[in-house]
């Protein structure tokens, strides 16, 4: 008996392709419609094809060859997407979207290659030597104050700068050396990339709460960029070389965990068994790095945190996308401000939406990122917050960005930060006599 027509499966038009690969996450999707008032874009620019499920149908398209690889249509609305992954925490399907996103983009590359400045920025995020000079001349440029003037610039380059003049630590810093027993386990910290690079402050006050909270933190020296940038970008064999680096190295290192600072290179350690699960060599090794990987909220959370001094001021949160949805952490940075004593934490309406920064997304698509800000600016501003706490660099440039151009009061700070400040103030409070 001969199958029915519909009993047989249709060809795919992109056999041996990453999105060919990943398609039975496509069907997944019943294009139920709950992702859409997630999703950013589609909130945003109002089209169908800009949202999650119109864009796994231009994946399907894709793949029963119905549009081709090179269709310009299908490249910009693929482009335009964030990856913010919010639809995934709406789905009740339990669609891969960003996992289908990536396959896409990597798809895609493969037939037209990414816009010039992206190309460049993933070029130097793979070469320590390159990515190394280019965050000393950011720190240079930061420290002599070139930043703030140029940040008045009109545009993308003006905007850019101002990204850079939100790196400029928030919180005043007091020396104070932290005790601890260890008891809770060996950490060691992923530095990163713009972390380390321009946020460096913020890695060392993440060591000196982990240690305040019962960890020992050991270093991790070959470790390498994570490789978001390159995964969301398409560039998936530059991914899979950093990741198995940082496997190599973070196996080196003994610890019971690998805390993590920046919500998008926690979600891409996390899913390093994922990036090298055809990698028969690295498969299973990627898979017991991955799972020691623990956002330093995490850890906090678990140890507590303990109380720290008093800290008497007003900070609002918003919850980095790649940590709440990619991640699904949502209570642990809160229990974070909620053992500072003095701090007043006022509630953001919108905290899940995404802010438009995206990893190189601003710097790509900057018309779209800053329609998807607006809406963030305005419910920070409504707080009447001093302070916007966030966990991830992208969401702290970004908005930090767009509260220095609309010149408001308030400042971006990694939500450790202030724990490490509350933790200095007690310190500091047990020397006065």
């Amino acid at each position: 008996m001969k199958p029915s027509p519909s009993a047989i499966p249709a060809a795919c038009a992109i056999p041996g392709t990453p999105l060919s690969n990943a398609s039975a996450g496509i069907d997944a999707c019943v294009h139920c419609g709950f992702c859409l008032q997630a999703c950013p874009t589609y909130i945003t620019l109002e089209d169908e094809n800009d949202s999650p499920r119109g864009r796994i149908v231009l994946m399907r398209a894709l793949v029963d060859g119905s549009l081709p690889l090179d269709d310009a249509d299908v490249r910009t609305h693929i482009d335009r997407c964030l990856g913010c992954r919010a639809c995934e925490t709406a789905c009740p399907s339990g669609v891969p979207y960003g996992q289908l996103l990536e396959a896409t983009r990597a798809t895609l590359t493969r037939m037209t290659p990414n816009p010039f400045l992206a190309r460049l920025v993933l070029f130097v995020f793979a070469r320590q030597v390159l990515l190394r000079l280019a965050m000393l001349g950011g720190r240079i440029t930061r420290a002599t104050r070139l930043s703030w003037l140029l940040s008045r610039l009109p545009g993308r380059a003006g905007f850019a700068m101002a990204m850079l003049e939100s790196t400029r630590s928030a919180m005043r810093r007091r020396h104070y050396t932290p005790t601890g027993d260890g008891a809770r386990g060996s950490a060691t910290l992923l530095t990163g990339c713009v972390m380390e690079g321009l946020f460096a402050n913020t890695n060392r006050a993440t060591e000196r709460t982990l240690v305040a909270n019962g960890y020992s933190v050991v270093e991790t020296p070959q470790q390498r960029c994570c490789g978001a940038l390159h995964a969301h970008a398409g560039d998936d064999d530059t991914a899979r070389m950093l990741g198995r680096a940082n496997v190599a190295a973070f196996e080196q290192s003994g610890a019971d965990f690998i805390a993590v600072n920046a919500a998008g290179c926690g979600a891409m350690m996390k899913e390093y068994a994922h990036l090298l699960s055809d990698d028969p060599t690295w498969r299973a090794r990627a898979a017991a790095v991955a799972s020691r990987v623990r956002d330093v909220s995490e850890l906090l959370a678990e140890a507590g945190p303990r109380s720290g001094g008093a800290l008497d001021t007003t900070v609002t949160y918003d919850a980095p996308c790649h940590l709440l949805h990619a991640q699904r952490i949502a209570s642990p940075p809160l229990r974070m401000l909620g053992a500072i004593p003095g701090l007043t934490v006022i509630p953001l309406d919108g905290s899940e939406h995404c802010c438009g920064s995206a990893g190189i997304y601003n710097l790509i698509e900057p018309d779209v990122s800053d329609r998807v800000l607006a809406p963030k600016l305005a419910n920070i501003a409504a707080t009447r917050a001093s302070l916007v706490a966030t966990g991830n660099p992208g969401c702290l440039m970004q908005i930090g960005a767009g509260l220095h151009q609309t010149g408001a009061r308030c400042r971006a700070v990694h939500p450790v930060d202030l724990l490490d400040a509350s933790y200095a103030a007690q310190a500091h409070a047990h020397r006065t006599p």
